[in-house]
């Protein structure tokens, strides 16, 4: 049950703490749920009306953060709930000091791209995100790893107002 009552036919993000729930979708997904009760992360739940429709996690360290757990139930895809996830997640990154962002992906590089990220080399990600859950994961299973690209976006300069 979301904390607040959400008006039929809107769609609301917001951070959530209820790990269960966003276990659950997750799960529904077959996305990796590993480390996702890291005190230091912060999980957005995309709403339409009352029914939790996708997700996002954002593991911050330092100046970076990973981007983890991208997913929207299919019958709600192709119509920007994805890329409003992905921008209320650099928002709250950004927040938590992150210039850097980046994310592991296999099969949505074109979709992260379209928002602006690159590719890099994945030593830069394990570097630069040494200690959050999910690198911690795949170091441990070099397997998987090995199947993953690394994506990154600089974010440096948002909310800097040029003049």
């Amino acid at each position: 049950m979301a904390l607040r009552k959400h008006r039929e036919g809107e769609l609301v993000i917001e951070q959530t703490r209820d790990i269960a729930r966003l276990r659950t979708l997750l799960d529904s997904g077959g996305m990796i749920t590993a480390g996702i009760e890291w005190p230091a992360a912060c999980y957005l739940l995309a709403f339409y009306g009352d029914e939790a429709i996708g997700a996002i996690g954002v593991e911050p360290q330092i100046d970076a953060a990973l981007i983890r757990s991208l997913y929207v139930i299919e019958s709600m895809r192709r119509s920007g709930i994805g890329a409003a996830l992905v921008a209320a997640a650099r928002k709250a990154a950004h927040t938590r000091g992150a210039r850097h962002l980046y994310l592991f992906s296999t099969e949505a590089g074109q979709f992260f791209m379209r928002l602006g990220f690159e590719r890099v080399a994945m030593p830069q990600l394990l570097d630069a995100l040494s200690c959050v859950p999910e690198v911690e994961y795949y170091r441990a299973r070099p397997d998987e790893l090995a199947r993953e690209i690394a994506f990154h976006l600089d974010i440096s300069r948002d909310g800097l107002i040029e003049r």
